[in-house]
């Protein structure tokens, strides 16, 4: 384990949002390669409410470390793989809350992350979410042996609920990505008429679903060691929606 508990606010704490662009963020990210305990692999956790920007940074943060330290020195490792399917929401009865804390693998979320704090002899095979399929697929992405920086992003990465604060403690950092509310609903919106919602049903889900999520998100941001807001986010690949 190699978190870093010293650099983490107690709760309550309060932290002022750094303005911060692209270049900046992925500068820190590089600094975790540096210095005391660099030699060990890192894990450095993104949250924020939905639509904050956190995969669209997490995949340019590994994109750009890639760039400055050699292809494999950094991986992916989204919360969004750990949704459930639409088989156990159905058998659960929580399809009109997907994305709510309860209809994630959260166990097996943490799972994975101490797998990859621990092992380095092995390929570690990461899930995601196909949102064309708005289904969680498996082994998208992978963690290699030689990987340094992993970046981990979701919602609840800073949740004070069991069992996520276990995932925390597995966290060398913890950002928490702050975006104005207007400009994530606008986000959410386009998401879901991109997945064929039409605008009031897409309205009433940003509403009655992805609000009270943001909210409940809203409440970590106490534990979280730094508060970004992104200046220029970089563009999506694929022009997807930011989330």
């Amino acid at each position: 384990m190699n978190a870093d508990r010293s650099t983490a606010p107690s709760t309550g704490a309060h932290l002022d949002a750094d303005s911060l662009d692209a270049e900046s963020l992925t500068a820190l990210a590089l600094g975790l390669l540096r210095g005391p305990g660099s030699n060990a692999r890192t894990i450095l956790g993104l949250a924020g409410p939905p639509g904050a920007g956190k995969s669209t940074l997490a995949r340019h943060l590994v994109t750009e470390v890639e760039r400055h330290a050699g292809p494999g020195s950094a991986a992916y490792l989204p919360l969004d793989g750990f949704h459930l399917s639409a088989a156990q929401l159905d058998r659960l009865g929580l399809g009109h809350r997907k994305g709510a804390p309860a209809t994630f693998d959260a166990h097996g979320y943490i799972a994975l992350l101490r797998r990859v704090a621990t092992e380095r002899f092995q390929d570690i095979y990461v899930p995601d979410f196909d949102r064309d399929l708005d289904e969680p697929v498996a082994a998208r992405h992978v963690v290699h042996p030689h990987t340094r920086l992993v970046i981990t992003e979701g919602n609840y990465l800073a949740a004070a609920d069991h069992p996520w604060p276990e995932a925390r403690h597995l966290l060398r950092e913890l950002w928490y990505i702050d975006t104005d509310d207007t400009v994530r609903e606008a986000r959410l919106l386009d998401r879901h008429r991109a997945g064929g919602r039409d605008e009031a049903t897409a309205r009433h889900w940003v509403t009655g679903n992805d609000h009270p999520n943001g909210e409940y998100v809203k409440a970590g941001r106490a534990v979280c060691t730094r508060i970004v807001r992104v200046d220029r986010l970089p563009s999506p690949p694929n022009g997807r929606s930011v989330s």
